[in-house]
């Protein structure tokens, strides 16, 4: 089974959510690239999740937040827009924390759930991983899988151990 189609079976993706959402960005020359579980999956052992993490570079959120709702379900939280459609679990979020927008320029071409995306350079996703796990409001179970992408990067790019902070190397096991 291809990569797509197995992920568009586990997340119930009927609405083509994945398509319709990376068809707007395009459309609208909008720049982006995989964070979070999904760019850690472009570069280790991958694992299934429900949710594909992005960051965008755009001037105004508010602008792009209004395009998005013209064709997307939106939820605004604290640091993320939360695309959906009814007939789909998956969840795409746009994040809007003002640290990631510059891992849009050192973004590579990778592949993503058989795709080939954008995806924050090696170094961006570890540290993107690190700030997560180290995020006291994050729920607790959040900051264990972050733990595991980050134990998961460094079994892969040993290099990278070096630019964890040694609070977070004393958790991982």
């Amino acid at each position: 089974m291809q990569a797509t189609t197995f992920w568009k079976t586990v997340t119930m993706d009927q609405e083509n959510l994945l398509e319709k959402v990376l068809e707007f960005l395009r459309q609208h020359h909008i720049r982006f690239c995989v964070i979070g579980g999904q760019a850690v999956n472009a570069y280790a052992e991958p694992l299934v999740s429900l949710d594909l993490d992005i960051v965008v570079a755009v001037d105004s959120m508010d602008e792009l937040e209004r395009l998005i709702r013209a064709h997307f379900v939106v939820h605004r939280l604290p640091h993320s827009l939360d695309i959906s459609l009814p007939g789909s679990a998956l969840r795409v979020q746009i994040w809007m924390d003002e640290r990631y927008p510059s891992f849009v320029e050192r973004a590579e071409i990778r592949e993503v759930l058989g795709l080939k995306l954008p995806v924050a350079a090696l170094e961006d996703v570890l540290q993107g991983k690190i700030w997560a796990a180290s995020d006291p409001e994050r729920r607790g179970s959040k900051r264990q899988k972050d733990l595991a992408d980050i134990a998961r990067l460094i079994e892969q790019y040993p290099h990278l151990k070096k630019l964890v902070p040694p609070e977070i190397l004393g958790k991982l096991v």
